[in-house]
C-alpha cells in the first residue's frame, strides 16, 4: 500500500512538469498567522518539482523493496509508517514557500530519521548513530531557524519567494554575514559537509531500505536544497564563495579517500554520499548558469545510481550473507540479475559514456574550469575526487562479482525475488537512459531547475557527445587516473588502514563534547535535584519574580491614576483574609492552616459576589469546600510532624513574588484594554453555543479543547498519584 501511494503521488506530482516546463509556477496559500505574516504556502518551482518527483518516485520502489526486505519481521508496519512520515516531511520541506511552513517540515526529517537510522533500537550501534544525527542535525535546525527569523525580519516577510528576490537587500544588510553563518550551519550539518561529515556513514547502522532512501535522495540532500533555493538570496558574495567552494571540494577529496579505505560495501557508498553532496555544494559555491547545472544534473545522476546501488548492496546481504567484498567473490554466476544491475549504476557512478553519469562530469569539468575562484585548484580536486570514485565504482561492480568465487556465509547465493530487484533496476536503466537521451532530461527536470536557482535559462543543451574539448580530456584523465587508483586498491587501503590511528577525527570532538556536556549534566543536577520540595518552589518563584521585575522596569506600562475608596465590607474582607494569611504562616496544626486556607477563598469570592459575578463566586466556594474537605482527609492519614520552622528566605522571597504581582495587576489596570474578545464571547455565547452563562460557555465550548487538556492533566495525576500509593501499601504488606 505505501508504494503505491507514492506511485500516485510521483504520477499526481508529474501532471505539473508541463506547465513548470514552461513557467507557469504552481502556488498554494493558506493564512495561519496573519499577525506574523506566517502562512501555510507552498510554491511548485523547477526545483521542488524535481525533488518532489525523486522522492516520491524513489520513494515508491524503497517501499517495495522494504515490504519484500522486512516480510517476516514483526516491525515492517512500524517501519513503514515511519518512512511514509519521513517522506511527506521531504515532500512539503522542498515544495514550502514559507520560512515557518519549511523549518516545520525540516524538524520533520529530522525526528523521523532519528526513528529510521535507530530502527533496530536493540542495538547500541543504532541507538549511537541515531542520537549523533539527532544532535547534529537537529543543532543545525536551531541555526537555520534564527537564521530564517533574522532573514525574515529583515526582509519583511517569510515568504522564500519574496527573500529572494530581495537578495540585493539581504546582500548590503551588515546581517548578512550572521544570516548566512546560521543558515549555512544548518544546510552543513543536514548534507554532511565537514566538520560535521561523520554522522552520516555512521548513519549505515540504519536498514538497508532506510539508508538507500536517506542517503540517495532525500534527508542528506535537504542542504544541498536548501543552499539551491537560497542562492538568489545569499549567493554572489566572497564569503559565499570562500566558504562553499573550500568546504565542498575538502570534504569531497576527504570522503573519496575514506571511501577507498573500507570493504563494507555499504559504508563506502556512504563515504561516496558525502563525495556527492561536496561535489554539489562546491559546485553551489562556484555559482553561475554553468556551475548551477552542474550541480543539478549531478544531483539527479547522484540520486539515480546512488539508490539503485544502496539497493543492490542489500541484495547481494540478502543473496550471499554478506556485504563485505573480502567474504565474498565470483557471485556474478549466481547472481546474474543483481549483478547487471550494479554493473550498470556502477558505471553511471564512474561517468562512463553513455550513461548518464558522464554527462554530468562533463558538466562538472566544465564550471570549473571556467569558475572565477581558483579554476586550476577546484579542477584538480574534481579530478581527484572523480578518479576516487571510479575507483570505489570497481570496488562494488567488479570485486564482489568477477573475482575468483570463495566460500561466502551462504552456501548457495542467488538472486532474490522480483519486489527486492525490481527498483534498482529501473534506477540502473534511468542512469542509461538519461544518457542516451538527455534532451528528454533536460527539458523535464534539469532547465526548470536551473531557472529555479540561477534564475536564468540553462547555458547551452544536456547532450552525450560535445567532440573534442577540455572536457573530454579531462575525463580521459579521470578514467586513466582511477583505473590505476583501482589497481592500487589493496596498498591503499593498506596505507590508510595503517594512517588510521594517528589521524585527528572531528568524531573525537564530537564524542569529547558529549563527554563533557555529561559531566556538566550530572553536577548541575546535584546542585539543582537536591530532593529539597522548598528548594524548588524558591527557585521557581525567584525567576518568575526576576523575570516579572525586568518587564515592569524595562517595559512602558505606567502607574494607574485611580482614586482609593474603602468601604466598612472592604476592611471586613481584607480583615479575614489577612488573619486567615497569618494563620497559615504561624499555626502548627495542619487542620488549622487547611481551615484558614478556606477561609482566604472565601474571602475571595465575598470579593466576586460584590462586583457581581456571583456565578463565579459560586465556583470559588464550591472549589474551596472541596479543597478544605480533601486535603483535611489527606493530612489525617500523614504522620504528625513537629511544627514548620520560620525561614527568612523563604518570606523574603514570597514577599518579592507578591509585590512583583500586585504592581503587574494594577499596572494592567492602567493599559487600555483590549475587549474585542469579550466582545466576541459576549455576542456569540447565546446565538452561537447556545448557553446564557459566558464562562461556562468559554469553559466548555470556546474553550472545549483546554478545558479537556485540563481534565486529562487531572486524571492523568489522580492515576498516577493511586498508583504509587498502591504500590506503597503492597510494599508495605510484603515487609510485613
Amino acid at each position: 500500500m505505501p508504494a503505491l501511494v507514492a506511485a500516485a503521488a510521483t504520477l499526481w506530482f508529474a501532471q505539473f512538469i508541463g506547465p513548470v516546463s514552461h513557467g507557469d509556477i504552481p502556488e498554494y496559500v493558506a493564512s495561519w498567522v496573519p499577525q506574523l505574516g506566517i502562512s501555510f504556502a507552498f510554491r511548485l518551482d523547477g526545483l521542488a518539482l524535481a525533488f518532489a518527483l525523486l522522492i516520491c518516485g524513489i520513494g515508491a520502489m524503497v517501499f517495495l523493496y522494504a515490504s519484500a526486505y522486512f516480510r517476516s519481521d514483526r516491525r515492517l508496519l512500524s517501519l513503514q509508517l515511519s518512512l511514509m512520515a519521513f517522506a511527506v516531511s521531504m515532500v512539503g520541506l522542498t515544495t514550502a514557500d514559507d520560512a515557518i511552513t519549511l523549518f516545520i517540515f525540516w524538524e520533520g526529517t529530522t525526528v523521523t530519521s532519528f526513528l529510521l537510522i535507530g530502527f533496530d533500537h536493540e542495538k547500541e550501534k543504532s541507538r549511537r548513530a541515531a542520537i549523533q544525527a539527532l544532535i547534529i542535525t537537529g543543532a543545525g535546525g536551531l541555526a537555520l531557524f534564527a537564521g530564517l527569523l533574522v532573514m525574515g525580519s529583515l526582509v519583511g516577510s517569510f515568504r522564500l519567494s519574496e527573500m529572494n528576490l530581495a537578495g540585493d537587500v539581504i546582500r548590503a544588510s551588515p546581517l548578512y554575514p550572521v544570516i548566512f553563518t546560521l543558515v549555512i550551519l544548518g544546510c552543513f550539518t543536514k548534507s554532511a559537509q565537514w566538520p560535521f561529515h561523520f554522522w552520516l556513514p555512521g548513519a549505515m547502522a540504519a536498514p538497508t531500505p532506510v539508508s538507500a532512501y536517506l542517503h540517495s535522495a532525500t534527508m542528506v540532500k535537504a542542504g544541498v536544497f536548501l543552499m539551491a533555493r537560497f542562492t538568489p538570496a545569499l549567493s554572489g558574495t566572497d564569503l559565499w564563495t570562500w566558504t562553499l567552494v573550500p568546504v565542498g571540494a575538502f570534504t569531497m577529496i576527504l570522503a573519496s579517500v575514506w571511501a577507498m579505505r573500507q570493504t563494507d560495501l555499504k559504508l563506502m557508498l556512504a563515504f561516496t554520499t558525502v563525495m556527492g553532496l561536496s561535489m554539489m555544494t562546491m559546485l553551489l559555491g562556484i555559482g553561475g548558469p554553468y556551475a548551477v547545472a552542474a550541480a543539478m544534473t549531478f544531483l539527479l545522476v547522484h540520486a539515480f545510481y546512488k539508490a539503485g546501488l544502496f539497493l543492490s548492496v542489500g541484495m547481494i546481504e540478502k543473496g550471499s550473507g554478506s556485504r563485505d567484498y573480502t567474504e565474498i567473490s565470483g557471485l556474478a554466476r549466481a547472481m546474474p540479475h543483481t549483478a547487471t544491475v550494479v554493473m550498470l549504476a556502477a558505471l553511471s557512478m564512474a561517468g562512463m559514456i553513455p550513461f548518464f553519469g558522464f554527462i554530468g562530469k562533463e558538466l562538472i569539468y566544465e564550471s570549473t574550469a571556467h569558475a572565477h575562484f581558483a579554476p586550476q585548484a577546484v579542477t584538480a580536486a574534481a579530478i581527484l575526487a572523480n578518479a576516487l570514485m571510479f575507483a570505489c565504482s570497481g570496488m562494488v561492480a567488479i570485486r564482489p562479482f568477477f573475482f575468483r568465487p570463495r566460500a561466502c556465509p551462504k552456501d548457495k547465493p542467488a538472486d532474490p525475488g522480483w519486489a527486492l530487484w525490481l527498483g534498482p533496476t529501473i534506477l540502473a536503466a534511468l542512469g542509461l537512459l538519461c544518457g542516451l537521451f538527455p534532451s528528454a532530461v533536460e527539458h523535464v527536470l534539469v532547465a526548470p531547475m536551473v531557472q529555479a536557482v540561477a534564475g536564468e535559462g540553462l547555458p547551452g543543451h544536456l547532450a552525450l557527445w560535445h567532440g573534442p574539448g577540455l572536457p573530454l580530456y579531462l575525463s580521459l584523465a579521470t578514467f586513466a587516473l582511477g583505473f590505476v587508483l583501482y589497481l592500487l586498491l589493496d596498498a591503499i587501503h593498506t596505507g590508510l588502514a595503517a594512517a588510521e590511528p594517528k589521524l585527528p577525527r572531528t568524531e573525537s570532538w564530537y564524542d569529547g563534547f558529549m563527554r563533557g556536556l555529561g559531566k556538566v549534566a550530572r553536577r548541575t543536577s546535584v546542585l539543582v535535584q537536591n530532593g529539597n520540595m522548598t528548594s524548588y518552589l524558591r527557585r521557581t518563584f525567584l525567576a518568575l519574580a526576576a523575570v516579572i521585575w525586568i518587564a515592569l522596569l524595562a517595559g512602558t506600562a505606567s502607574w494607574p491614576g485611580f482614586r482609593l475608596s474603602v468601604e466598612a465590607i472592604d476592611w471586613a474582607i481584607f480583615t479575614i483574609i489577612t488573619a486567615s494569611i497569618v494563620v497559615v504562616l504561624r499555626t502548627a496544626s495542619r487542620l488549622t492552616g487547611i481551615t484558614a486556607l478556606g477561609g482566604i477563598g472565601s474571602g475571595i469570592a465575598i470579593i466576586f459576589v460584590i462586583y457581581g459575578a456571583t456565578d463565579v463566586a459560586m465556583t470559588q466556594l464550591f472549589v474551596e469546600i472541596l479543597v478544605v474537605i480533601f486535603m483535611a482527609i489527606a493530612m489525617v492519614r500523614l504522620p504528625r510532624t513537629g511544627g514548620v520552622p520560620f525561614v527568612p528566605l523563604n518570606a523574603v522571597v514570597a514577599g518579592i513574588l507578591g509585590v512583583a504581582v500586585s504592581v503587574t495587576l494594577l499596572m494592567v489596570l492602567g493599559t487600555g484594554l483590549d475587549l474585542s474578545l469579550t466582545e466576541f464571547f459576549e455576542e456569540n455565547s447565546a446565538p452561537v453555543a447556545l448557553g446564557h452563562n459566558i464562562v461556562n460557555v468559554i469553559l466548555v465550548d470556546f474553550r472545549g479543547l483546554d478545558t479537556m487538556g485540563e481534565t486529562a492533566v487531572i486524571a492523568i495525576a489522580a492515576i498516577a498519584a493511586y498508583a504509587v500509593l498502591m504500590a506503597g501499601r503492597k510494599r508495605a504488606r510484603g515487609g510485613e
